[in-house]
């Protein structure tokens, strides 16, 4: 059987878009197209341009009305012609200028900070490459056809029973896989729950935590009525009518410390006793350094609390994939928000990440990058020793960032001397709620993981400059 000519342009031709409009015939409009797709610019000086049958079969146009447009345009200086190099758009064939303007200076851009003490991102220098790609391969070698298909809104299941069993091992997290539904990370997690009317308000949240998430609450109609911290972390005891509670227990944020086992264990009496729900960001649990791991609240009853955890800071923010688990009356509705399909968060990636936990490959990681953070955690308190003993670190046995603790009434220039430095941070009033009657405190909150290594020395040295006097 003949190829048709589509079939034949597929195998040998490029892509051109050309309109055949106005008078003439359909060689004058195409010597018209041509003409104007050089003049305009569309078609750069050495473009090549697709073979005659390509074009032709393209255009629905004869061959011998594409050669011939061709060879008027040579002609005329548009185009060159090259045994073995094909048609090309003439180096001197100049595009239209538009008429001279006087020249408007664009406005100054701000330089970006010289050193990134920001918190929340990893090293972004320490992505393990060579073993993600090497799961990432073998992944898609070993994946069935459906996964190239539309992806099941639980997630997959190669990924949920490597999760069950990470969480169990490494957090203490009682699940299943049909209980675990995959997310692209905490906000996408609090869009669904709350966004999806899965969950309502009011919501008790930390007295300090992240502006953004308030926000999401907040566009979803959650009133969130803040809960005062001390050393052991967010007071559950002032919890009352509130429907749930969000906290971070392992390492609060951003003030640092983990939430005292008495008040764990009553905040689980304080869901129990009302029907309550605990979400429980476990933003950071693998990093601790200086003190035993602390376990997920959720291992202290799976029914009442919401597990929700990423490989943002462990892994990457650019790997977009997080987990709910869920206590089990709670699955089918968050199901029904996500859809029928999964739209967020890459099939691909799923049975990557659970090659990569899988083989051990993710363990690693984190143990390495325990070893790093907690070297860096180490070389800022030195340098607050040396430079600036007047200044505390402190929520440093766990996590990747410290909050350096200031005399009162210094933060805000603290922050501003940062930035002549170079530096960028955040200030600690940054995360403050603003409804919350808790006495607030001045500090700068000190991500040590975003550096590369070789910038870390120079980001300490700056930051030391910026730090106010005794």
């Amino acid at each position: 059987m003949v190829d048709s000519w589509v079939n034949a342009a597929e195998r040998i031709g490029s892509d051109l878009h050309l309109e055949l409009t106005g008078p003439g015939g359909r060689r004058a409009a195409l010597i018209r197209a041509l003409r104007e797709a050089v003049r305009s610019g569309r078609l750069a000086p050495g473009t090549r341009l697709p073979p005659y049958r390509s074009l032709a079969a393209d255009l629905g146009v004869a061959r011998n009305t594409v050669a011939d447009a061709y060879a008027e345009l040579v002609a005329e200086g548009w185009l060159t012609a090259r045994q073995g190099s094909g048609t090309r758009v003439a180096e001197r064939a100049e595009p239209l200028r538009p008429a001279a303007r006087v020249p408007v200076k664009a406005p100054a851009r701000a330089r970006g900070p010289r050193h990134d003490l920001t918190q929340g991102t990893p090293d972004a220098s320490a992505f393990p490459r060579t073993a993600w790609l090497t799961s990432y391969r073998r992944a898609l070698q070993q994946a069935p056809h459906e996964v190239f298909g539309p992806g099941d809104p639980a997630g997959r299941l190669e990924l949920r029973e490597a999760l069950t069993e990470y969480l169990a091992r490494a957090r203490g997290v009682r699940t299943a896989p049909d209980r675990i539904v995959i997310c692209s990370g905490f906000a996408h997690a609090l869009r669904l729950l709350f966004g999806g009317g899965v969950l309502r308000g009011p919501l008790a949240v930390e007295a300090y935590g992240l502006g953004f998430h308030r926000e999401i609450l907040t566009a979803a109609g959650v009133r969130t009525v803040p809960l005062p911290l001390d050393e052991h972390g967010a007071r559950v005891d002032r919890l009352g009518r509130e429907r749930a509670v969000l906290l971070t227990p392992a390492h609060q944020f951003p003030t640092g410390g983990p939430l005292h086992p008495v008040r764990r264990a009553a905040v689980i009496d304080w869901a129990r006793a009302r029907g309550g729900l605990v979400l429980e960001d476990d933003y950071d649990g693998e990093f601790r350094y200086d003190r035993r791991p602390v376990g997920a609240v959720q291992g202290l009853d799976p029914e009442h609390v919401i597990h929700i955890g990423s490989v943002s800071k462990s892994l990457s923010p650019a790997v977009r994939l997080g987990w709910m688990v869920l206590p089990e009356r709670f699955v089918g509705a968050v199901l029904d928000v996500k859809g029928e399909r999964e739209a967020w968060a890459s099939v691909l990636d799923q049975v990557s990440l659970a090659d990569f936990i899988g083989s051990g490959a993710y363990d690693r990681h984190v143990r390495r990058m325990r070893q790093r953070y907690r070297g860096r955690r180490d070389r800022l308190v030195a340098a607050l020793a040396e430079h600036a003993p007047h200044v505390v670190a402190t929520g440093i046995a766990a996590g990747l960032h410290a909050v350096l603790r200031l005399p009162p009434g210094t933060e805000a220039s603290a922050v501003k001397a940062a930035a002549w430095q170079g530096v960028a941070l955040d200030g600690l009033a940054a995360f403050r709620h603003p409804e919350t009657d808790m006495p607030a405190g001045d500090g700068l909150v000190v991500g040590y993981a975003t550096p590369s290594e070789h910038a870390y020395g120079p980001a300490l040295e700056a930051l030391c400059g910026a730090l106010p006097p005794p």
